[in-house]
């Protein structure tokens, strides 16, 4: 059912120095200056505004906010693993001491929320690889690794920082997908609630709505193997499998409410019980396993879907889709408003199950959001329940960024 300093002005000492030169003197040993020419900044002070080095920031992983001084070395894309080349994302770069450091665990995984992205994302700006930034925000895990998360500021080093960006960003940017014209209008310039309101709207209206038993065929077009037009894609386990082997028995594949039906207690009616935008195809039995468990990482591996792990009230999808899920449960946050007859859908940081309309773990599906952004085969499903089923879109796919600005 299944997250400057003045430059102390000694100008008297500079002057002394010079004309004792001039005069063929020997360096003078004292040089008396009065205090209103030359007053230097208090130790403290400049202590107060000197950045973490990587290393420090590794070993404060307290949640507090500091300025940290790194060579951007690579994009960060799972716990252990860091591309230097190919990038594919903006959401994520790593800094570390050494410009060269190959070492993962000498690495500081920094976000980069969506105001920074095109100045500092890698996939935009590949050429930053190399540069050393300074980068203030929240010294805490990410990615499951030490980290830095919620940037208030980033520059390169020795710049003034970039404390307040544009607020624009997130409503502008073009989605990569083709023939929707002016569907976001609406939506462009907003932010936080207002944001969300005007997506709930675009979204829900002139759906057309699907009953349970056309999920089935639906299924075979969304999630069709790009490699074999005869299978469909198994989300948890990604494994291609036969269309024909949908069904309830063991090996086949059954219709995955990625909202579990039971939180909410919608069922399958027509509505959130049948919306493609969160039902996916998944073998029989994994889909018993994940049951109706909340989303967090960690538990142990799944046996019958390796790369996925679970324990008694959550479930940890494999990294190709951890991004995926997370965008499901964001749409379905901001489809299911409380209207249609249905109960309002809500985000929390829980992960106690049970039948109340809300599903968790908000900071984990905000951290998958960003690790894991949205890929063809994504991009290509949402077209094809926008095209060919629903007359909707999930607007988290076209626009990732927009997760920050509505649920950040």
């Amino acid at each position: 059912m299944t997250d400057t300093h003045h430059r102390a002005r000694f100008l008297v000492p500079a002057v002394a120095l010079a004309l004792a030169a001039m005069s063929g003197c020997a360096s003078p040993t004292s040089i008396a200056v009065a205090p209103t020419v030359a007053t230097a900044e208090p130790a403290a002070q400049v202590a107060a505004v000197t950045p973490l080095t990587v290393a420090a920031a590794i070993s404060q992983q307290t949640g507090s906010s500091q300025t940290v001084r790194g060579y951007v070395v690579g994009e960060p894309t799972a716990t252990s693993t860091v591309k230097r080349s190919g990038f594919t994302g903006d959401t994520a770069i790593a800094l570390a001491d050494s410009a060269s450091e190959t070492d993962t665990g000498d690495m500081l995984y920094v976000q980069v929320t969506s105001a920074y992205r095109s100045a500092y994302g890698l996939k935009t700006n590949p050429g930053l690889l190399g540069t050393r930034l300074d980068v203030t925000g929240s010294l805490s895990a990410y990615f499951s690794h030490p980290g830095l998360k919620s940037p208030t500021a980033i520059s390169a080093s020795g710049v003034t920082p970039t404390t307040t960006p544009p607020t624009a960003t997130p409503t502008t940017t073009s989605p990569p997908s083709s023939g929707i014209g002016d569907y976001y209008d609406d939506a462009v310039g907003k932010t936080g609630n207002s944001l969300h309101t005007a997506l709930h709207q675009i979204i829900s209206t002139d759906v057309q709505k699907l009953s349970y038993d056309q999920v089935w065929d639906a299924l075979k077009v969304t999630d069709q193997d790009p490699k074999n037009s005869g299978n469909v894609i198994l989300l948890y386990s990604g494994t291609s499998r036969s269309k024909s082997l949908n069904g309830g028995d063991a090996d086949d594949w059954n219709r995955e409410h990625v909202w579990a039906k039971s939180h909410g207690d919608f069922g399958t009616a027509t509505g959130p019980g049948t919306d493609l935008h969160h039902l996916r195809p998944e073998d029989v039995t994994v889909n018993s396993d994940r049951s109706n468990k909340d989303f967090d990482d960690g538990g142990s591996e799944s046996d019958e879907a390796p790369g996925n792990f679970t324990d008694s009230d959550s479930w940890e999808p494999r990294d190709a889709v951890k991004g995926d899920v997370a965008r499901m449960i964001f749409y379905m946050a901001v489809r299911y408003d409380g209207g249609d007859g249905f109960s309002d859908l809500t985000l929390d940081e829980n992960t106690s199950g049970g039948t109340a309309p809300r599903f968790g773990k908000l900071s984990t599906l905000l951290e998958w959001n960003a690790q894991d952004p949205p890929d063809s085969f994504e991009q290509n499903r949402n077209n094809a329940i926008y095209e060919q089923f629903q007359n909707n879109r999930n607007p988290f796919i076209d626009h990732p960024e927009w997760v920050d600005a509505v649920f950040g």
